[in-house]
């Protein structure tokens, strides 16, 4: 690797760069030009309407995809040993006159690809490698690697075997942190490489210990699949699952970095429409709510709902002047039966159980006034109570008719066998200790009323998805509504029209011409209100949003290994082409319902049909750091090898013990020194979840601007988190506070500290009360 500086060299870079920003800005023009054409064009039939909708979409998108790739838009270029020169870059653009010649290829195009992948040992056909450092517009260095050896004289080769771009590389690993996560376009590696261009089809497993940049390939996997199967994808839409929000926004820039916007980013708590589920609540509770068998007590509650009183109802109905007639245990049961012989789910079934139940009702009253079918007037017949039914079909549909009005029966079907949505069932469930005991579902899950009007849980998510497969969606509210909709439409064009009439000229009225049209005899009130109707125009990635139906094009997930059981049926639920990007690290699993291993999860959907990919080298954590956290991975597992760092920070960790009276003083102190170490970097705390609220108040006191909070903003310069909520991200400078505590705190306590120890890119400290865990003793040398 030789940095370049020569005049010569960058002039003739920054001349190419120009011709690229210049192309880049025409193109820009142009689609703004259409997108002004499309957005002045108005009425027309529903096919021009529908085209306008499609081409404001296309253009709003490109000029989107244009001020994206502003900056860093060409970052290297690849010489080979014919003559052949590629310029790499974020999207590709071609010189139109002449004869479309590539100026920039896309990094995600297959002959960018050897920009990655070229080494010395495997040059296939490079003779020379440049990565190209841009300010705005404006080439500020070069950094060249010669591949071809007997030109290089031995320079050729970086000092790590596998990383490749070296200088480019670690002046990125080095570069302090913002608060939200960059793209590693530039420097993606080898290894990377193979993940973020391996086929869509299947399950793919990427695991990869603290640094190996999972999240990053995972980002950009999504990127390379969007352009490779765009037609595909951009219509059923990527899924892209982050362990929380804090995370989400960390990550959020990266996708349009890449000229990618048309991407879902959720939660787990995200994925049910309509509900909002970021609540906290305690681990144990939620390892409860992610089991498997979780699948049985939702069936078991959805069949407690179907009732059967232990007496006979009395039902007093208008139709018979307030007298009673009774509904047997034994009628009920057996319209139950026919129920859920149909097959149906419990909503859908409900009218098969209304049908039974009216029918034997009819059986019921029929007898009560004793109807002779040879009267004048058969309801009204001089027949004795209980006398024997001589009926005609006409008669008991009549009978029916009324009783399908009768408040006492229309109260009774609902009791019976209620239509229910899965917030009314998950709730009632858990609000009812007898509910919980005959679901056979432990009543640790017994809720407050406090805790219920608080709002749902991120682990609550996955059992209303589960609840909704089982009670199927009534459509019968969602109809009325339409119809209504409809109805205040047409009313609505229908006044328009009389509007339209009536504000017609005098003379117009005066004139003989019999021949004359009206918009009245023009267009009817329905047409107009058709023609009218103001649909919401989403996008695919919006429609998906709020479709709990939508079957994913791909799913990718990270921190994959904290999910459940229950979790995992949600989202196959959501992929059933079952094309995934799983991403994670079962070494820091932390949440007591996630993965041990990755075939424990994924066997009950998949079998043994999973590919697995490993990334081993750890770009962000060095090594004087990953020494401390090799010993506490050893403890989780000795057969566990942690990831080879690539750098050195030159700085010890340092790890002080102070009295449990002076904890919170010290932390300010050591808040104090760090965060002015870090610079202009960005230093996150690492508190236990039981000192949260007592020391957060001393780092405010020592750094008055630091984000504290569930959401907090992480380009703050000091941010206080929990290891629930650090997983997956990076700072500069990570102190962590009571290593003991963190490990007491949770069953799985030694892999939250392996997380903490390992989100710092260039200095950790260490604070605790007197006492450490027994895998920190040996590796910080007390």
């Amino acid at each position: 690797m030789s940095n370049s500086s020569d005049t010569a060299d960058i002039v003739e870079e920054q001349g190419h760069l120009t011709t690229l920003y210049t192309h880049l800005d025409a193109l820009r023009e142009e689609a703004s030009g259409q997108l002004q054409k499309a957005l002045l064009q108005t009425g027309g039939t529903p096919a021009d309407r529908s085209h306008r909708d499609s081409a404001t979409a296309l253009y709003s998108d490109r000029i989107a995809q244009y001020g994206a790739v502003e900056n860093g838009l060409c970052f290297g270029r690849l010489d080979f040993t014919d003559g052949e020169r590629r310029y790499v870059g974020r999207i590709g653009i071609f010189d139109e006159e002449n004869d479309y010649e590539p100026l920039l290829i896309d990094w995600r195009a297959p002959a960018s690809r050897p920009f990655y992948l070229a080494t010395a040992a495997a040059p296939d056909g490079v003779r020379r490698r440049r990565h190209i450092r841009t300010e705005g517009r404006a080439v500020t260095g070069l950094d060249d690697e010669v591949l071809d050896l007997t030109e290089a004289h031995g320079t050729g080769r970086g000092a790590h075997d596998g990383v490749t771009g070296e200088a480019a590389l670690l002046s990125a690993l080095n570069a302090t942190r913002t608060g939200r996560m960059k793209d590693i376009v530039e420097t993606i590696q080898a290894e990377q490489d193979h993940v973020i261009r391996a086929d869509l089809g299947g399950v793919l497993v990427v695991q990869g210990g603290p640094g190996t940049g999972k999240t990053a390939v995972a980002l950009h996997r999504a990127a390379y699949l969007l352009y490779t199967h765009r037609q595909m994808l951009s219509s059923r839409v990527v899924l892209i699952v982050g362990p929380n929000t804090t995370f989400l926004k960390y990550i959020s820039q990266v996708l349009p970095s890449l000229a990618e916007t048309g991407v879902l980013l959720g939660t787990m708590g995200d994925l049910f429409p309509g509900v909002v589920a970021h609540r906290e609540e305690p681990a144990e509770i939620a390892a409860l709510k992610g089991r498997a068998d979780m699948v049985d007590v939702l069936a078991a509650a959805v069949r407690d709902r179907q009732r059967v009183p232990d007496e006979p109802l009395t039902l007093h109905l208008d139709m018979l002047d307030g007298a009673a007639v009774l509904l047997e245990p034994a009628v009920i049961e057996d319209a139950q039966e026919r129920a859920r012989r149909s097959g149906k789910l419990h909503n859908l079934a409900r009218p098969t159980f209304d049908t039974e139940i009216i029918h034997a009702l009819s059986l019921v009253v029929a007898d009560t006034i004793g109807i002779d079918p040879y009267a004048d007037d058969p309801l009204g017949g001089d027949d004795a109570p209980g006398d024997p039914q001589l009926l005609d079909e006409a008669d008991l549909a009549e009978i029916r008719r009324e009783l399908r009005g009768e408040a006492e029966v229309l109260g009774a079907l609902d009791w019976l066998w209620p239509i229910l949505t899965p917030q009314q069932l998950v709730a009632g469930l858990f609000a009812s200790d007898q509910r919980l005991a005959a679901a056979g579902a432990s009543p640790l899950l017994k809720r407050s009323a406090k805790e219920t009007k608080d709002g749902w849980t991120p682990a609550d998510v996955p059992l209303l998805d589960e609840a909704a497969e089982l009670l199927g969606e009534d459509e019968t509210v969602r109809e009325i509504l339409a119809e209504r909709r409809r109805k205040q439409q047409i009313a609505y064009a229908e006044g328009a029209l009389e509007i339209a009439f009536g504000s017609r000229s005098i003379d117009v009225e005066d004139e003989d011409d019999p021949e004359l049209l009206s918009v009245t005899d023009l267009l009817e009130a329905d047409r107009l209100a058709e023609r009218h109707d103001e649909e919401e125009k989403l996008t695919p990635a919006e429609r998906a949003a709020a479709d709990r139906k939508w079957a994913f094009g791909h799913v990718i997930v990270d921190e994959a290994q904290e999910l459940s059981a229950m979790a995992w049926r949600l989202l196959m639920r959501r992929c059933p082409s079952r094309s995934m990007t799983v991403v994670g690290d079962v070494a820091q699993t932390g949440d007591l319902g996630g993965a041990a291993a990755w075939d424990d999860a994924l066997k009950p959907y998949v079998g043994d049909r999973w590919r697995l990919r490993e990334l081993t080298v750890n770009y962000r954590t060095p090594t004087e750091i990953m020494a401390v956290a090799a010993g506490v991975l050893a403890g989780i597992d000795p057969a566990l090898e942690p990831p080879r760092s690539v750098r050195q920070s030159g700085i010890d960790p340092w790890v002080r013990g102070v009295p449990p009276a002076r904890l919170a003083e010290a932390l300010a102190e050591a808040v104090e020194v760090e965060a002015e170490a870090a610079g202009d970097g960005r230093l996150g705390v690492i508190l236990p979840t039981g000192l949260f609220s007592e020391l957060a108040p001393a780092v405010l006191k020592a750094a008055p601007d630091a984000a504290v909070g569930d959401e907090p903003e992480l380009s703050s310069r000091v941010v206080v988190l929990t290891v629930k909520q650090a997983k997956g991200l990076e700072f500069d400078g990570v102190i962590v506070v009571d290593p003991q505590r963190l490990v007491d705190e949770s069953p799985r306590g030694a892999n939250d500290l392996y997380v903490a120890l390992t989100r710092a890119t260039q200095r950790l400290g260490i604070l605790h009360p007197g006492t450490l865990p027994d895998s920190l003793y040996a590796v910080v040398g007390i």
